[in-house]
């Protein structure tokens, strides 16, 4: 991997979103967008890589100016704009600041001409001058700012730090002299701090809930990949870092996920998908359709829910854990009940029952150790939600928070939250208003998303009860506590 010497002097300060080029996406994807921005390229005889995760990278604001190849396939596109229309930094102003910080001028990447479109790089500048998903570019595959980000996120010392120290405030070591070592093939102490990151980011989800981790999660995830790019020394290790990286993905996908960014959720499922089908790894793609059932359920789309969660099941079949199938069994009776076929969702119901009932294997996955008694009655509660059974949505809602080990925080505020919002909906506002006010304790040190928009749906559920006591001190509590932002 070609690397430079010379640190990065941009500010440490968080990218501004391409709002404009979102809206220019309009419904579409970042999938079926990408699929759109290679169709276009072919139309004028360009050669472009673009995937979700390109798009997502521009729409972040960490693209803030295409390569040149780019450049011309979206004015194409949008015939008539310029680059700043089209939401993105000028060429000339991103250029120029980063030659006068580091002193330098453009030049060619040594021993190499530049490329057809006459563009030069300059060591560390903040505009893609590649694309590190192009194979055809005369460049190294690897630009300046990814490797920064892996030397930052992972290597410190002779080898890879704990990869808890890989989230900003959660760790995240921004040491500058870190940036300036040599990055080299990836080893077996990199795989390591990888699978740490994972676990890292699982453990602080289950305390804290998703909203503000997801942002500072995708610095570790970007350096994964690049992890993937620069290779492995052996096999095993290489087996070790696209799985890690394929469960990174999953787990930020889950983080957008559950703080309402479906269409970044997507993405990343999809991402972990396509890791898994290219290694071989049925593991990984059953957690990747597994998650991709539960958004498709969340978003509306329950059919969508009930093939991936099938899907699922018949990659899970071969690898024995009927803990596993337990829970892709309840995954799909979500999208029955998304349907409203009654029939189908109790029929995957006693499924998801009989392989829990099989217990606990050396086979089940390191990722769930979320998933027990209080998990299966959690989700068997939302499906009876959707179906409108209020009274038995209750039941196992309650049981799920009694049942929940404590050191699961966000889930006791969903399942708290799940059985204010039936009891609510069941007539028994009272009962709603004391789980309400629980939740709104536990949100003192959780942020969901999920859970603060339950519990909005709650309390309009009982504004016409406000006279009563107990929900006019709920209502009056939820209307004063703070949002997330």
């Amino acid at each position: 991997m070609a690397s430079s010497t010379v640190p990065s002097s941009q500010p440490d300060r968080p990218p501004r979103p391409n709002l404009v080029f979102r809206q220019l996406r309009g419904p579409r994807s970042p999938a079926e967008f990408a699929a759109a921005v290679r169709r276009a390229a072919r139309e004028i005889g360009e050669r472009v890589s673009c995937d979700a995760r390109y798009v997502h990278r521009v729409e972040a604001g960490e693209i803030r100016c295409p390569n040149y190849a780019y450049e011309r396939v979206f004015l194409h596109m949008f015939p008539g704009r310029t680059l700043t229309d089209l939401g993105f930094a000028p060429r000339s102003s991103v250029r120029g600041r980063r030659a006068r910080e580091t002193g330098n001028t453009p030049s060619a990447h040594p021993g190499r001409p530049a490329d057809a479109t006459g563009e030069t790089r300059v060591a560390g500048e903040p505009y893609d001058t590649q694309d590190r998903y192009d194979t055809y570019t005369t460049y190294d595959t690897h630009d300046q700012e990814e490797s920064d980000v892996l030397r930052r996120a992972f290597m410190t010392g002779g080898g890879a730090t704990v990869a808890a120290a890989s989230l900003g405030p959660l760790g995240f070591a921004p040491d500058v002299s870190t940036a300036q070592r040599a990055v080299r093939r990836a080893g077996e102490s990199d795989a390591g701090a990888l699978e740490e990151a994972v676990r890292r980011i699982r453990l602080l989800d289950d305390r804290h809930g998703a909203d503000g981790l997801y942002r500072r999660a995708a610095a570790p995830l970007r350096a994964a990949y690049a992890l993937l790019d620069a290779g492995a020394t052996r096999q095993r290790t290489a087996d070790r870092l696209y799985a890690g990286a394929g469960e990174l993905a999953i787990s930020v996908g889950w983080l957008a996920h559950d703080s309402g960014r479906f269409d970044d959720a997507r993405s990343h499922y999809a991402e972990a998908l396509a890791t898994a089908r290219v290694t071989g790894d049925p593991g990984l793609e059953a957690h990747a359709f597994c998650n991709t059932a539960f958004l498709a359920r969340d978003a509306g789309r329950p059919r969508e829910a009930v093939r991936a969660a099938q899907a699922a099941q018949r990659v899970a079949r071969p690898l024995g854990s009927p803990r596993l199938m337990s829970l892709l069994a309840l995954r799909e009776a979500g999208g029955w009940a998304g349907l409203a076929d009654r029939a189908g969702c109790e029929q995957a119901l006693v499924r998801a029952q009989a392989y829990f009932d099989r217990g606990p294997s050396e086979a089940d996955p390191e990722w769930m150790s979320f998933y027990g008694e209080a998990e299966l009655e959690g989700l068997e509660a939302q499906c009876w939600s959707t179906l409108g059974d209020w009274p038995r949505a209750a039941r196992h809602a309650r049981r799920a928070a009694e049942l929940q080990d404590p050191h699961f925080t966000r889930n006791i505020a969903l399942y708290t939250a799940e059985l204010a919002d039936d009891l609510a909906r069941g007539g028994r506002p009272d009962e709603a208003a004391r789980a309400g006010m629980r939740v709104l304790d536990l949100l003192t040190e959780v942020q969901s998303s999920r859970v603060q928009t339950m519990l909005a749906g709650t309390s309009r559920v009982l504004l016409p009860h406000r006279r009563a006591s107990d929900v006019s001190a709920f209502l009056d509590r939820h209307a004063s506590f703070p949002r997330a932002v």
